[in-house]
């Protein structure tokens, strides 16, 4: 495919500007840590030259070796031709700063919990050792069990998954951040594997994608694992679930986070007797809710 005029792209310049244009003209769908396709390109080629993620502009008329040139564009085919993600290409996922292993197996960390756990809940947990225990269910890549460990250093984690096959790469990220003696990885379909386990923190980021958008996925969202993402006509099936049990598994004064991506109008609809408190991110306020135990 990229056979032609390819001893031409001399420069990572050169293989820039081909990316993009490559990428502007097959139509891909961006939405998986950039948004255009410029950022996609610098990223692919800076991670597959194995340079700095955060220094371009030193290196852009620098020539490239006939190997990195292939390698290069050997890259750039497989993202248009298998409309794969680049995190699945690379193996690699950034969530505010810190790299986690992902593959196929696992949808790619994006969630906006993950923010809202570098500021410690706060106001809303007054001290970091006010969380001695939290669950993540839907654990996924394991990132935000991680990320909650980090924050909550006097925290025990259970980490959550009915997937075997994501759990087996949780365990790698677990491994990687040294986290083994304080994350614990469990499988299970949704609470029923926990015994009568109660948390001071829930947090969880569980498939809500509804019926008609699921039909409408662009192929990139297409190659993560469907259970992790769609979830019923409305696409609040497994909310509901963890809602209904959620109170018998907070210790009092406990609290629940939820991701519920575009659905709060339907979930305000759905349960007008629930006080849901919507916390702020960067990408506004319609999108993780916090219930407190007695709120449930």
């Amino acid at each position: 495919m990229f056979d032609s005029g390819k001893a031409e792209l001399l420069t990572l310049r050169d293989c820039l500007r081909f990316a993009v244009s490559r990428f502007t003209e097959a139509g891909l769908f961006f939405g998986h840590g950039c948004d255009n396709a410029w950022d996609e390109a610098v990223y692919l080629t800076l991670h597959t030259l194995r340079l700095p993620p955060d220094r371009l502009e030193p290196f852009l008329d620098a020539r490239l070796l006939a190997a990195e040139r292939a390698e290069l564009l050997d890259i750039y085919q497989r993202r248009i031709e298998e409309r794969l993600p680049a995190a699945y290409l690379t193996h690699e996922a950034w969530l505010l700063g810190h790299r986690f292993y992902v593959d196929e197996r696992v949808i790619v960390p994006r969630s906006f919990i993950a923010e809202l756990l570098e500021e410690q809940l706060s106001p809303w947990v007054e001290h970091s050792d006010a969380i001695q225990s939290a669950l993540d269910l839907c654990t996924g890549s394991g990132c935000l069990a991680i990320l909650a460990a980090l924050n909550f250093p006097e925290a025990r984690i259970d980490a959550i998954d009915i997937s075997p096959d994501a759990l087996e790469v949780a365990r790698r990220n677990i491994d990687d951040f040294q986290l083994q003696d304080r994350v614990r990885l469990m499988e299970s379909d949704g609470f029923n594997a926990l015994g009568r386990e109660s948390y001071d923190l829930i947090i969880s980021n569980p498939p809500y994608v509804d019926a008609p958008s699921v039909a409408a996925l662009p192929p990139e969202y297409r190659k993560e694992p469907a259970i992790a993402l769609g979830s019923g006509e409305d696409g609040l099936d497994f909310t509901r679930r963890i809602l209904a049990a959620a109170q018998s598994r907070l210790n009092p004064g406990g609290l629940l986070v939820v991701e519920i991506g575009h659905n709060r109008a339907a979930l305000e609809a759905a349960c007008p007797q629930l006080p849901f408190i919507w916390l702020d991110t960067e990408a506004g306020g319609d999108y993780v809710f916090l219930l407190r135990r007695e709120d449930l």
